[in-house]
C-alpha cells in the first residue's frame, strides 16, 4: 500500500471543532482503506485551493476522473463506482468545501469557477481524452467543466446530476430540510432515519455513521445549484449520458431525462433506473459502472 497522506495542515473548518474534524478523517481512511484498492494520494495546490485527490487503478489505463456527491467525499464515490477501477485509472477528487481532506472553501456556482478549477486539475496531471463521471453535484461540477473548456473531455456520464431539474420545494422541504433540522436539534435518529430512507435505495451503515458526525457537527451545504441553461448546454459538443433515478427526490428522474432531451446536442445516452432514489442501490452501482465502460469501449 502507497504511503497516505495522514496529516492535514490547519485551516478554517466548518467543523464545530477540532476532534469532530479529526473524526471525520477517521472515518474517511476507514472507507478508503477497505476498499479492494491500491492507490496514492495527491494534495495539489490550485488557484481556487488545496485539492486533494485519491488515485488508483492500473497505470497505463484510460484516464477516468470521478466526482462525488454534496456532504460526501472521494472514498465514498470509489466505493459506488469501485469496478471501474479494475478498468481505467481513475483520479477521484474530493471537492473543495466539503466533508473530505481538500480545503474547505466553497466555490461559486453561478459562473463557471468550478470549470477553472476542474481545468487546473485536468491540466496538472496532463489528462487528455478523459471520462468525466459525476454523482449529484459532482455532475453539476461536470457540466460546469464542459462549459468552461471540454477540450480534455472524451465523454461524459452525470448520475442523478444537479443542474439540470429540481424536485417539488414542498417535498424538499418535508422529506430534506425538515428532518435535518429536527435531527440536529434533538440529535433523535428517528429524524436521520426519516431522511435516509427517502435518499438511499438500500441501507449503508457505513453512509449512516459518516453523515450523522457530519450532520451534527458540519456547517452542511444545503445550497442549491443553479440550472443549467440551454444557451450553455447547446455550446457542450462532448458526448454526454445521464443515469437518472425514478424515485430520487432532488432530481425526478422523469423529468431530468425530459429536460435533458430538450437541451443537450450530443445526448449520448439516457437511462432511467425504476424504483431508485437519488442514492443507488449496490445493484444499480454495477448496472452503471458496466454502461459506463460499455460506453467508452465502443
Amino acid at each position: 500500500m502507497p504511503a497516505k497522506i495522514r496529516k492535514h495542515k490547519a485551516m478554517n473548518t466548518f467543523f464545530n471543532g477540532l476532534d469532530t474534524r479529526k473524526e471525520m478523517i477517521r472515518m474517511y481512511y476507514q472507507k478508503l482503506d477497505k476498499l479492494p484498492i491500491s492507490y496514492e494520494q495527491k494534495m495539489i495546490e490550485t488557484t481556487f485551493g488545496d485539492t486533494n485527490l485519491v488515485i488508483t487503478g492500473p497505470e497505463g489505463k484510460p484516464p477516468l476522473v470521478l466526482l462525488h456527491d454534496t456532504n460526501s467525499c472521494a472514498p465514498l464515490a470509489l466505493e459506488s463506482m469501485v469496478e471501474l477501477t479494475y478498468h481505467f485509472r481513475v483520479y477521484a477528487i474530493d471537492v473543495l468545501g466539503q466533508p473530505n481532506l481538500s480545503e474547505e472553501l466553497r466555490l461559486n456556482m453561478k459562473d463557471n469557477t468550478y470549470g477553472k478549477w476542474m481545468y487546473e486539475i485536468l491540466s496538472r496531471f496532463g489528462l487528455q481524452n478523459t471520462s468525466l463521471v459525476g454523482i449529484s453535484r459532482g455532475g453539476f461540477i461536470a457540466l460546469k467543466t464542459l462549459i468552461f473548456d471540454e477540450k480534455r473531455i472524451a465523454r461524459t456520464f452525470l448520475i442523478t446530476p444537479e443542474g439540470i431539474v429540481n424536485g417539488n420545494p414542498l417535498q424538499l422541504f418535508m422529506k430534506v430540510i425538515l428532518p435535518l433540522k429536527m435531527y440536529r436539534a434533538t440529535k433523535s435518529t428517528k429524524y436521520l432515519n426519516w431522511f435516509l430512507e427517502e435518499f438511499y435505495t438500500e441501507e449503508n451503515e457505513f453512509s449512516k455513521a459518516f453523515l450523522s458526525n457530519v450532520y451534527l457537527h458540519y456547517k452542511i451545504d444545503l445550497s442549491k445549484a443553479p440550472l443549467i441553461r440551454k444557451k450553455e448546454a447547446l455550446q457542450i459538443k462532448t458526448p454526454v449520458h445521464i443515469i437518472a433515478a425514478e424515485k430520487d427526490l432532488l432530481f425526478p428522474g422523469k423529468k431530468l431525462i425530459k429536460r435533458a432531451n430538450t437541451i443537450f446536442p450530443l445526448l449520448s445516452e439516457v437511462v432511467l433506473l425504476r424504483n431508485s432514489k437519488h442514492i443507488l442501490s449496490k445493484q444499480d452501482n454495477r448496472k452503471t459502472t458496466e454502461l459506463i465502460r460499455n460506453s467508452i469501449w465502443l
